[in-house]
């Protein structure tokens, strides 16, 4: 791969998956109801009415899910995963078809991702500065909480102790063996492509 791929591919990997998570948490915390106005959650919905807007004109939500923001995510991460399948391989004649379902397992991925360090930042948080308002801190929380809640009340109270995170951690690699993997394979997604 020449120079001017990989700075492409440096360029394209870090600009695509910063859009790709701030549209992924817009989604994420509309599902957990987060609080809209935190500072970052309102540059989160300033970021992507531009493109949300017109999408949920065509497509209603559901079930009380954004429907058209798993839509929008979907298309940005087809389309990030597209941009550098072309860098790649410097040609524009790719499986564009055959990279449908790289999409939804790509985005899996991120969620898992974006669980996994949200997770590691508040367990740091919660040992450097506990009790503290800051927003980024505020958000992580409220879209850990419905993940972390059930598994805090099925275990039993060690003093103060809290190992609900040890247990998502676990839950997390789990899935990412056990589910993840097989799916990658399934759809034939390089390993090289996943965020």
């Amino acid at each position: 791969m020449s120079t001017l791929s990989q700075v492409g591919m440096l360029l394209a990997n870090t600009i695509g998956s910063m859009v790709l998570l701030i549209v992924v948490l817009r989604f994420l915390l509309q599902l957990v109801r987060a609080d809209f106005y935190n500072p970052l959650s309102q540059f989160i919905v300033r970021f992507t009415n531009p493109a949300l807007i017109p999408l949920r004109k065509v497509i209603p939500g559901f079930g009380g899910l954004d429907v058209a923001s798993i839509v929008l995510a979907l298309i940005t991460q087809y389309l990030l995963l597209a941009i550098l399948v072309v860098i790649a391989t410097g040609s524009i004649n790719i499986p564009w078809v055959s990279m449908i379902p790289w999409a939804p397992v790509a985005l899996f991925s991120l969620i898992l991702k974006i669980y996994f360090w949200g997770l590691l930042i508040t367990v740091i948080a919660s040992w450097i500065a506990p009790n503290s308002y800051n927003p980024a801190l505020i958000l992580i929380n409220q879209i850990l909480e419905p993940a972390i809640r059930p598994i805090r009340k099925m275990l039993p109270d060690m003093g103060g102790l809290d190992l609900s995170p040890i247990v998502v951690f676990l839950s997390i690699q789990v899935i990412e063996i056990a589910v993840l993997g097989p799916l990658v394979q399934a759809v034939g997604m390089p390993a090289g492509l996943m965020l």
